[in-house]
């Protein structure tokens, strides 16, 4: 049997015996057992967990954010029917806010203008999502920035726009300001700002510290943070920046233990504070991704673990940057990007993104299970009709994980689809549930056939280099 046909036969939750032989004793297979418990379901995965992020420069960029640009608009909706989009990064600390004058997209010199924002509204009435938005607090222009708030809040509602006030303030040396500049004298500037948005902008919201690094800001904003601040953001890139020899695919499908001392933190501070919190831009490796890494089926794996780890972790979501960056070119992180002959093209993390999204509409199952010497990571969900959502990810690139699954003894049967690649190095050729993502943005999964659950247990195998989604019902 080769491995094409392996794979589609664990689609369908073949039996562990069907896919033994010359690939398994090529690549070695390794064991562990999962334990399903229901009554161990936690949190709720927020419904707008699902993000994407841009730089201001994208609402800039004519017929991009467009409700005509209706691939796009489906592509996203693909994604989630609600999300987050997230307008800032770089370049909005140097943009300007010019109703009348013409739209510019440049790292340095972007310049908004009414029509853009009235795009961006039709844009996110057209998918769902609603907005973050960050405001220039580099180049000191107070009245120009508390204008540009007014056009947005009344461009897309202000019941649909969460605003934040400069980008990655803890790195603003030596770019925009002096040596000596923290966290004092960023909260003394954001609290006048934040103070006349909120007079002209009655209901305005706000989120931030929006740090790329210092956590302890976002300890030290939750504390003083008035009622009009209802989240608290960080951003978080697992690798870079793309010339580091370190930014590998080995190493991003490490765990991170850096991330695991972030996300605690986080959510310590989110608890104390009773504000949820958001990693509001975020990829695999800051600068634009690094090609061969960040464009790779490497990434769709490592999006879909991260995103559960965010989730498992109590996050409220996050944006997964996409687009054009700071630098002027497309990342190659970016999930969607265009075809030069119309249409777009989904990058292999978008498949991750997607993965989850079908996995993900419940709330977090504790799971017990030992995978210490195995690379494969566990993640699961109970939805309201006592199903469970199973995922497996599988980020050896040679060894299958022969899976026994442990389950209370009402589930009946199970279903599954499988998120595979020719490798891990593969940049074409992802499919998720044997179907590929179209360029006007269609999704149709290939419907997998039911199998059998005996005494609650389900085994199965996760091939090298794939994950699975299964679909656990009861009777």
């Amino acid at each position: 049997m080769n491995r094409r046909d392996c794979l589609k036969g664990l689609a369908a939750i073949a039996s562990v015996s069907a896919c033994r032989g010359t690939y398994a004793e090529s690549t070695g297979m390794h064991s562990v057992e999962i334990a399903l418990d229901p009554r161990r379901a936690g949190r709720s995965i927020s419904s707008q967990f699902m993000g994407l992020g841009y730089e201001i420069s994208s609402v800039a960029t004519k017929g991009l954010l467009h409700p005509e640009n209706r691939s796009y608009v489906q592509m996203v909706r693909t994604l989630s029917p609600t999300g987050v989009i997230r307008i800032g990064g770089n370049t909005s600390d140097y943009a300007a806010w010019s109703p009348n004058a013409k739209a510019v997209a440049a790292p340095k010199a972007t310049v908004v203008n009414e029509q853009s924002l009235k795009d961006l509204a039709g844009f996110l009435r057209a998918t769902g999502w609603t907005l973050i938005w960050g405001l220039n607090l580099g180049q000191n222009r107070e009245n120009e920035v508390v204008a540009e708030a007014q056009a947005v809040a009344a461009s897309v509602g202000v019941r649909s726009v969460t605003f934040e006030i400069g980008n990655e303030p803890d790195l603003f040396t030596p770019a925009h300001r002096a040596a000596g500049y923290g966290y004092e004298q960023w909260w003394a500037q954001y609290r006048q700002y934040a103070s006349q948005i909120a007079k002209a902008v009655p209901g305005a919201v706000f989120a931030g510290p929006d740090v790329a690094k210092q956590t302890d800001w976002v300890a030290k904003f939750a504390m003083h943070a008035s009622e009009n601040v209802k989240l608290l953001t960080r951003h978080y890139y697992a690798e870079g920046p793309p010339q580091n020899p370190a930014s590998t695919i080995e190493n991003l499908l490490q765990t991170d233990a850096n991330l695991a001392r972030i996300l605690m933190l986080m959510q310590e501070i989110s608890r104390a504070s009773n504000l949820p919190y958001r990693i509001c831009e975020t990829n695999s490796c800051y600068g634009g991704g690094k090609p061969g890494v960040s464009d790779t089926f490497a990434s769709a794996l490592w999006g879909l673990d991260y995103m559960f780890t965010l989730a498992e972790a109590d996050a409220e979501g996050l944006n997964m940057e996409t687009g054009v960056n700071q630098l002027g070119f497309v990342s190659s992180y970016s999930p969607i990007v265009a075809r030069e002959d119309g249409g777009y093209v989904s990058r292999p993390l978008y498949y991750g993104m997607l993965a989850f999204a079908q996995a993900s509409g419940g709330s977090i199952l504790q799971l017990d299970y030992d995978a210490t010497e195995v690379k494969v990571r566990a993640h699961a969900v109970a939805v309201e009709n006592g199903a469970l959502f199973l995922t497996l990810i599988n980020k050896d690139a040679r060894k299958i994980i022969e899976t026994r699954v442990v389950l209370p003894k009402n589930f009946r049967d199970a279903s599954a689809f499988a998120l595979t690649a020719p490798s891990l190095e593969s940049k074409t050729g992802v499919t998720l549930a044997e179907s590929t993502v179209s360029s006007d943005g269609v999704w149709v999964p290939v419907k997998q056939p039911a199998r059998s659950i005996r005494d609650g247990i389900l085994e199965i195998l996760v091939p090298a280099a794939s994950a699975l989604l299964l679909k656990i019902s009861p009777a």
